[in-house]
């Protein structure tokens, strides 16, 4: 895998568990370092550009502009 350079601070390493593709976007469920699953809604052409599929390593990578903090 080439190295990507990015902005961002925030990835989180994972491995891909599910892909499920519909007809415009994709859901792309990863298992992260931490005990946790996450889901990226990607276009289907990001998909398949990608070659994503189960078993894959894969690098999540966080935009946002505010953290929300729940007990």
């Amino acid at each position: 895998m080439r190295e990507l350079k990015i902005s961002a601070r925030n990835q989180l390493k994972g491995k891909v568990t599910q892909v499920r593709k519909g007809v415009i976007t994709a859901q792309v469920k990863m298992r992260i370092e931490t005990p946790a699953t996450l889901t990226a809604v990607i276009t289907r052409e990001a998909v398949q550009e990608m070659r994503i599929k189960r078993g894959d390593d894969v690098l999540a990578v966080i935009k946002a502009t505010s953290i929300m903090v729940s007990k």
